[in-house]
């Protein structure tokens, strides 16, 4: 039987300001990437996002950014390989406090936003972050874009990695991700969305941005929780997943 994980961007809020319904989304991924205070996220929502993550099973990942708040994790920058290694470092530290604390562990490493997309085509900027990972824990896997250079400098490096896909976001035809900047970036039809990750799950192929077909082999499927509708969403395309008999379970 195929199986393909669901991971979900969560704990995106920050004070009293919240983003994600995080308790729901809980309810239907089977892995948590949790901001870790850089992009967003705070010492409170990051634990109680671990605790309830916990109470259901559900894997924690370290979602680490640039640090930029007010930016959300989404403006380019440009920090120095040493600068960065040890921020990575230092995020997935924070969040494993509190993971340990509500009995579990951080699973695996995954970038957000701007350092994401960076560290697909920066080899400096991918071996900064692969460097900040083992500095952390060496046995730590790494969640990200196939063919990035990320992946690439963590398989060499003796980290375990996992490949991701996008079912709401739309692909060029080397398939990489659309910019966000560009009209159509995001995929917003549900019934699309539903489709396209029953397409990646079984066949590993998607349609590009200009109607191609390209291969996008993943072992996890992000739903992004910051979406209008997103918990609904997240239910049909687990429902659809399960129903075609795709397993949905965790990697890590």
């Amino acid at each position: 039987m195929t199986s393909i994980d669901l991971n979900a961007d969560l704990g995106e809020g920050f004070g009293r300001w919240r983003l994600t319904d995080d308790e729901q989304l809980l309810s239907v991924v089977t892995s948590a990437n949790v901001a870790c205070g850089f992009h967003a996220g705070d010492a409170a929502t990051m634990r109680r996002v671990c605790e309830l993550a916990a109470e259901r099973g559900v894997r924690i990942g370290a979602q680490v950014s640039y640090r930029d708040l007010a930016g959300f994790g989404r403006r380019a920058m440009d920090v120095p390989s040493a600068e960065l290694a040890a921020e990575v470092a230092y995020q997935i530290g924070a969040l494993e406090v509190f993971a340990r604390a509500a009995g579990s562990r951080v699973a695996y490493v995954k970038p957000h936003g701007a350092l994401y997309n960076r560290v697909v085509h920066d080899e400096e900027q991918a071996a900064a972050v692969v460097d900040g990972v083992l500095l952390a824990d060496a046995a730590l896997p790494v969640l990200g874009l196939p063919g990035s250079h990320l992946l690439d400098l963590a398989g060499k490096a003796g980290l375990p990695v996992v490949t991701e896909a996008f079912a709401d976001r739309a692909y060029t035809d080397a398939g990489t991700l659309v910019p966000r900047t560009l009209d159509g970036a995001v995929v917003t039809d549900p019934e699309a969305v539903v489709e396209r990750s029953l397409a990646l799950a079984r066949s590993g192929e998607v349609s590009s941005h200009s109607g191609t077909r390209i291969e996008v082999r993943a072992r996890s499927l992000c739903l992004h929780g910051d979406t209008p509708g997103a918990v609904e969403l997240a239910h049909r395309v687990r429902e659809r997943l399960e129903t075609s008999g795709i397993r949905v379970e965790a990697f890590a």
